[in-house]
């Protein structure tokens, strides 16, 4: 059982006992991601992520990692579209720790100009390591094409440019804006006894000022009204496919629709972290794109958004084939989809994949605070991950023929290409042996 509570100041608290291991995970979710970011400031979100692990005046820089591993514990954050978080994963009886270092750093992390300037280096370095990746490449450009007006345009990791220009002045306001109270949750998952600890976090979190509230998001994405397409050139000697259908949010009724249609027909259960991807040998794609060799693999993924996002089929062209006989093959399923719709034996089948999926990602204490949290941050209410099994048994035949005659329309989706440039490689090549030698 969940209960959840709502302190004078704003701040979101959900427990959740599980007492089968002497371990406990809690997590500070803030409602702050790259959405929350205007041209200039991109990539600032994962910025300050980087940040809060620079330590306070209470827990300087570097004694963090010690003190939690000396504990025994595990800890680690994430920035994401919609939410940053952090988590610590601990034995029960050293979990103060943990509550205290978050509370802590909520409002006295130290943002220190040398320390500032060392993090751009090593963020413009992450980035320069990802150009060197197709499926990073190919998603931000499709990213880009298909949002024009909402600030899921851009990556969140952020533009070069502005990495390059972002001052810490801009890293502190937004770490002051975002890191209140009203804009976030505690989540706590393992075993301990929930009177106890909500008096400890009310304790420790409750003197926290309010301060301001979040601002909303108010760039909603127009109408697509025709296919968009996108091709991009770059190292390697492997091609991609990547088509991108307008999905719902998750809150929206068609989602678990969707999610189901997507088990059925690509494999992947979309109901993992961030929505999951994967693909199974008894899906239709895979039978039509590798069992054929036309791919080498083929996988979609449905992510849970705040604001309506993406659900993708990604396939990588095997070598001796073409990215043109790929795009048929799945476009002759797309077809074939609408001739001959899912079936029960398909449905059920994608049904019980997409329980165990979802059973698996939330078994140990840690899967679970992420889950309750993602709800909460994502939906606004972590029930929603409490009746996921529900809404997946009332998904009916009816209901994914309706999500798939109104989301899987060729004028609503962004058709991706990469195309690996042997020029680019052959240089590429060139560069490293001359650097090497």
């Amino acid at each position: 059982m969940t209960t959840k509570t709502i302190l004078p100041n704003g701040l979101t608290i959900l427990l959740k006992e599980m007492h089968h291991a002497p371990v406990i995970c809690f997590m500070v979710w803030y409602r702050v991601g790259s959405r929350h970011e205007r041209p200039g400031l991109t990539g600032v979100s994962h910025w300050v992520e980087h940040m809060m692990f620079k330590g306070t005046p209470t827990f300087p820089d570097g004694t963090l990692d010690r003190l939690v591993s000396r504990e025994g514990g595990q800890w680690n954050a994430f920035t994401w579209l919609d939410f940053t978080a952090y988590y610590e994963t601990m034995p029960a009886n050293r979990i103060d720790l943990a509550l205290r270092l978050e509370a802590d750093r909520m409002v006295n992390t130290i943002m220190d100009a040398d320390e500032v300037e060392s993090e751009r280096a090593v963020i413009i370095a992450e980035r320069q390591m990802y150009e060197n990746d197709p499926d990073f490449l190919l998603n931000e450009e499709l990213t880009a094409v298909a949002f024009r007006v909402h600030p899921y345009h851009h990556e969140v990791i952020g533009d070069l440019a502005d990495l390059q220009t972002m001052t810490r002045d801009d890293l502190l306001a937004h770490y002051r804006h975002y890191y209140a109270p009203p804009q976030a949750t505690l989540v706590v998952v393992g075993d301990f006894d929930t009177a106890v600890m909500l008096t400890r976090l009310q304790e420790l979190y409750g003197g926290i000022p309010a301060g301001e509230n979040g601002v909303p998001v108010v760039r909603p994405e127009p109408p697509q009204n025709g296919e968009r397409r996108v091709v991009v050139h770059g190292p390697g000697d492997t091609a991609y496919l990547t088509v991108a259908y307008r999905a719902p949010a998750a809150s929206h009724p068609d989602f678990f629709p969707l999610a189901l249609l997507n088990a059925a027909w690509a494999g992947g259960s979309s109901l993992g972290m961030f929505g999951g991807s994967g693909s199974n040998k008894s899906s239709r794609l895979y039978k039509a794109l590798v069992n054929t060799e036309l791919a080498a693999s083929v996988s979609g993924g449905l992510t849970p958004t705040i604001d309506p996002f993406l659900y993708t089929i990604q396939a990588v062209v095997r070598h001796g084939r073409s990215l043109d006989e790929v795009e048929a093959a799945l476009d002759a399923e797309l077809a074939r989809l609408h001739t001959e719709p899912i079936t029960q034996a398909e449905l059920d089948k994608a049904l019980k994949r997409a329980k165990a999926d979802f059973v698996l990602a939330g078994e140990s204490i840690t899967g679970q605070a992420q889950l309750l949290g993602m709800a909460e941050a994502v939906v606004g209410d972590y029930r929603w991950y409490e009746t996921v099994l529900d809404q997946l048994h009332a998904v009916t035949l009816a209901d994914i023929e309706r999500v798939r005659a109104t989301y899987l329309r060729k004028r609503y989706r962004v058709v991706g290409r990469y195309e690996p440039d042997s020029e680019m490689t052959g240089a590429m090549a060139v560069d490293e042996e001359q650097t090497n030698g």
